[in-house]
């Protein structure tokens, strides 16, 4: 069964991406992974507020600085995995170690000098960098455009300053995502990872107080994913990656009728090990032999949008279908 597909430009011998997560923190396990069917690995995310709060350590005053990681409300420069200095360091480690791609991940959303890392981490060999634009409006000032027109200019920063190519992690929280997806792909993302996972706090009554809580992911949240890989793969050239929900072989057969190139898996594999993902893999391996395909690309997009004339009626006819029918 042959299970490569192109990702970014980027051949990978299988759909399976690990996800940015602990588990590339590892090199002897980052192997392990890739022997058990990783197309690619992604490190854990550097982040825009970090890189500030490691120079503001080495050289206070810096400017602009103090407002992007006030550290009243950041971890310390000690409570991050890697220093940027470190990070380097490992993703040189992985790329001596893995046959597979590695892309390093940058997670901030407005321009500035931490975009610089998108070079360094192509001089120390990365395969792609993937960009997470992972931001919450709380400013009612703050207008959609002028906050999208910031993560543009960021994307178009990192995007000028490096060769290699350019997925961008998004959330799905966006008036018109396609208009947006069009929008980064004119600034040069060469792909679209749907979704970043939204971190809520626990509301803790008795002691009057926020819980942050991470709690993996399940099938249950694919829909959303499937929804709009399906609307946004016959609008884009950009490569697709969905992320968020993915556990059995079937879960990525819907990603890839959908519309996606690959799929990021993280928490599958926190759970089970490398052998939560061979698992998935042969789940994957089994559904294509059952109905005769020989790669993921003869079905790929078979239950997109693209056959639909009017994608928008379609949505709104099949929401009141749903509403008109049920019955108790």
């Amino acid at each position: 069964m042959n299970l490569t597909t192109t990702f970014l430009g980027l051949k990978l011998n299988s759909p399976l991406i690990v996800g940015a997560s602990p588990l590339a923190d590892d090199v002897a396990m980052a192997r392990e992974l890739q022997e058990a069917g990783a197309g690619a690995i992604v490190m854990r995310s550097l982040f825009e507020e970090q890189i500030y709060l490691d120079q503001i350590s080495r050289e206070p005053g810096v400017e602009g600085a103090a407002d992007a990681a006030d550290p009243e409300y950041f971890p310390a420069v000690s409570g991050y995995h890697f220093s940027p200095d470190q990070y380097l360091r490992h993703l040189a480690a992985l790329k001596a170690a893995l046959k597979i791609p590695v892309i390093a991940s940058l997670n901030g959303c407005r321009p500035g000098g931490w975009t610089d890392y998108a070079r360094r981490f192509e001089a120390e060999g990365a395969d792609a960098i993937e960009l997470n634009l992972y931001q919450i409006s709380t400013d009612p000032a703050r207008s959609g455009g002028a906050i999208e027109a910031e993560m543009l200019e960021a994307v178009c920063q990192v995007k000028s300053s490096i060769r290699i190519p350019l997925a961008v992690k998004l959330q799905p929280f966006y008036t018109s995502l396609p208009f947006f997806a069009r929008e980064l792909e004119r600034a040069g993302a060469d792909g679209l990872v749907l979704f970043n996972r939204f971190y809520q706090a626990e509301f803790a009554a008795d002691a009057e107080h926020l819980e942050p809580q991470l709690r993996l992911s399940d099938s249950s949240e694919l829909l959303l994913r499937l929804r709009w890989a399906a609307i946004l793969s016959p609008e884009t050239r950009c490569s697709l990656a969905l992320t968020g929900g993915f556990h059995r072989g079937a879960d990525v057969v819907k990603a890839i009728l959908a519309g996606a190139h690959a799929v990021q898996i993280v928490s599958a594999v926190l759970k089970g090990g490398p052998l939560g993902l061979d698992a998935i893999r042969d789940g994957l391996t089994q559904w294509m032999r059952n109905r005769g395909y020989s790669t993921p690309g003869e079905f790929r997009g078979a239950m997109n949008l693209e056959s639909c004339p009017d994608a928008g009626s379609f949505e709104r006819g099949s929401y009141q279908r749903l509403l008109q029918n049920w019955r108790p």
